[in-house]
């Protein structure tokens, strides 16, 4: 029950910052859009139709689609941002103090992209989608196997390119740079709080490189089989998973063991397992 509240509370936060995004900043700016809110804009253009109508609609519609193609446990994580977003976006265009936010269109633009990334990402963190546009791409994907992400892509790239019928050139501009700020923070907030550092060390003095990390740092790690490839010499490396902040020291510490040692760090952003997402072995 707490989880079901918490993740009810995240996903009304995520989709109010994400209609208050577009009806605040992007909206007002005439900064074209993609996904269900670009659809809304095009059918208002071309049939007068309002387009937060339009919006409620498509998202029934993806949501009935998403019912029968992708099942119950989709619809369950869905269905409240199928009729929260249009509700907030509704009320946030109404208000007449947050239209004259500001009048500076790349103000707009990049609080839009904050916003639109912001919200999107809460959502996306609880699991959940905000329905609209993310349907089709997600059917499609369970059909053919297809990339997700190239499936969004093209879906936003339609959109886009319909809305250049009614868009200048400036909007347009402002359009992209509103959508590479969304993607940022969207990558961004998914991975908030869990950069972490995998580090492999190719040493002949494994042992005590191993030792030094489980004892001073309090890490983990798994041997993993190499072969050299100047001597041909079978051999084992080091692999562990450490914070960004403790890298320097790690660091410091195999090179004070094997000056020689042959270190590689790469930035990693999910870890699940003991002494990350489960307690340390010594408690």
């Amino acid at each position: 029950m707490k989880k079901f509240l918490v993740d009810v509370i995240c996903v009304l936060i995520g989709n109010a910052i994400l209609a208050f995004g577009y009806a605040v900043f992007a909206l007002p700016a005439n900064l074209i859009v993609g996904g269900a809110t670009g659809i809304g804009l095009i059918c208002e253009n071309f049939t007068g139709l309002s387009h937060t109508s339009v919006v409620f609609i498509f998202n029934v519609l993806m949501l009935m689609a998403g019912l029968i193609f992708l099942g119950r446990a989709f619809v369950a994580g869905t269905i409240l941002s199928t009729f929260a977003f249009p509700i907030f976006l509704e009320v946030f265009e109404n208000l007449e103090p947050l239209q004259n936010i500001t009048q500076d269109i790349l103000l707009s633009t990049i609080y839009a992209g904050i916003c639109i990334g912001l919200g999107i990402g809460i959502v996306f963190r609880r699991g959940y989608s905000t329905g609209g546009m993310d349907v089709p791409p997600l059917i499609i994907n369970k059909k053919t196997g297809l990339s997700i992400a190239m499936l969004m892509n093209v879906c936003d790239s339609f959109i886009l390119i319909l809305q250049l019928f009614f868009s200048s050139l400036e909007g347009i501009l402002y359009g992209l740079v509103m959508v590479f700020i969304t993607n940022y923070v969207l990558d961004k907030v998914l991975f908030i709080g869990e950069k972490n550092i995998q580090v492999l060390v190719i040493s002949s003095q494994y042992q005590e490189i191993s030792e030094i990390i489980l004892k001073e740092i309090d890490r983990g790690c798994t041997y993993v089989e190499v072969t050299t490839g100047y001597l041909k010499q079978p051999q084992k490396a080091v692999l562990s998973v450490i914070s960004s902040r403790q890298y320097p020291h790690v660091n410091e510490l195999i090179l004070q063991i094997d000056p020689t040692a042959f270190i590689i760090s790469s930035d990693i952003h999910s870890v699940n397992g003991r002494g990350f997402t489960l307690p340390s072995i010594n408690l």
